[in-house]
């Protein structure tokens, strides 16, 4: 069953049928939000979810949209207002890495990685506040960035570029669109259990390794990150814009204490 907290809302969600998008669409939809569920791959992944929600009693949709595309973006906004009316919430959350280091990193790599992890954010931002502005009443943009978007990650470095530019676009288009009533604010994941992960978690040495690296002890978990982002999209963040809560179990501030 759902509360009200985001009762009548509308939220896109981006990259939202696996990982921590998944999580996010399913704690929005707790909330009360109607939520549409972009999607590249995995159709199958996306009409599961769709009923998973329609059980919980709540209006859901799915959309296929490469939002490394300006035109697939439009689509997707569209697809929100035509079947809910409105856009109130935008989760940029789509991301990739390729996991190469300045020497060998490709032209392609790069240019993946730009549109899919920054290019979209951008965009997606442009659009949905440019709805938000034409219905009124303000909005919540919410940019799943990274701990990377502040700390360096040696051998990942197109991906930290990206997440680097979503900090700065968190915090330009939320000055920028702060008259309108329309907060902008960064959620940076440090590592969390999700198939972008996969690698480390599948080897014991690496995984026990990343653990202690955490004060915390351990992974978040893809739930920990949404229950954050739907605490953003309703009152908790009533009075946050143009800056980033970092929800990383300390690993930015961990020291050998030397």
């Amino acid at each position: 069953m759902t509360t009200s907290g985001l009762s009548g809302k509308v939220a896109i969600v981006t990259g939202g049928n696996s990982g921590i998008g998944k999580a996010i669409v399913l704690a929005l939809a707790a909330q009360g939000a109607q939520v549409v569920i972009d999607y590249v791959v995995h159709p199958e992944a996306t009409a599961e979810l769709e009923a998973q929600l329609r059980a919980l009693g709540d209006r859901a949709l799915g959309v296929q949209a490469d939002v490394s595309k300006v035109g697939d973006l439009e689509k997707l906004v569209a697809a929100a207002v035509d079947a809910f009316g409105r856009v109130d919430i935008m989760v940029n959350n789509a991301g990739v890495e390729t996991r190469t280091s300045v020497l060998d990193t490709s032209e392609d790599q790069f240019d993946r990685v730009i549109s899919i992890d920054l290019k979209s954010a951008f965009f997606g931002t442009q659009l949905a506040a440019r709805q938000m502005v034409k219905q009124g009443g303000g909005g919540r943009i919410i940019n799943i960035t990274s701990v990377h978007e502040d700390w360096p990650m040696p051998g990942n470095t197109a991906y930290c570029l990206a997440k680097g530019g979503m900090r700065m676009l968190t915090r330009t288009a939320g000055v920028e669109l702060a008259p309108h009533g329309i907060t902008v604010v960064g959620v940076g994941p440090g590592a969390i259990a999700t198939p972008i992960n996969s690698g480390t978690m599948a080897d014991p040495a690496k995984l026990a390794q990343l653990n202690a690296a955490i004060p915390l002890g351990r992974m978040g978990k893809p739930e920990e990150i949404a229950n954050l982002v739907a605490f953003l999209a309703g009152d908790g963040g009533s009075y946050l814009t143009a800056t980033t809560v970092f929800a990383d179990g300390g690993i930015m501030q961990g020291s050998v204490g030397l």
